[in-house]
């Protein structure tokens, strides 16, 4: 919550870039654009999962996204667990909490990517 009661959120959009390769984008929101905000990383076609965090790092809310059905079950559920821990995401909330940025996107460093498959398998 913001000084008088109003929404001041970090939303974090986990984008499908690859099998390989997802981006986190970041995105300091207040008010009613909070939610816009939210709403709006939910419903994006690559996200793959989305969360909102206050200014303080709090996990307040998030899950799979429309682009969830891009990544094997495993993955979406590791990645949930693994979000708000994730060194990639503590540093873009930090970059949105000091105010060094209201948007910022960064490659997501983690080892939980499917692995790949051997030849001669879809």
């Amino acid at each position: 919550m913001g000084l008088f009661g109003g929404k001041d959120w970090n939303v974090i959009a986990v984008i499908f870039e690859r099998r390989d390769l997802y981006q986190i984008s970041g995105q300091r929101v207040k008010g009613k654009a909070a939610e816009k905000a939210r709403d709006g990383a939910k419903g994006h076609a690559r996200t793959v999962y989305w969360a909102v965090f206050d200014q303080k790092g709090s996990y307040l809310e998030g899950g799979i996204g429309v682009g969830g059905n891009n990544v094997p079950t495993e993955v979406l559920k590791k990645l949930g667990t693994e979000l708000a821990k994730n060194r990639t995401v503590l540093d873009v909330l930090r970059a949105l909490e000091t105010k060094g940025s209201t948007n910022l996107a960064k490659p997501l460093v983690w080892n939980g990517y499917p692995p790949r498959q051997m030849h001669g398998q879809n």
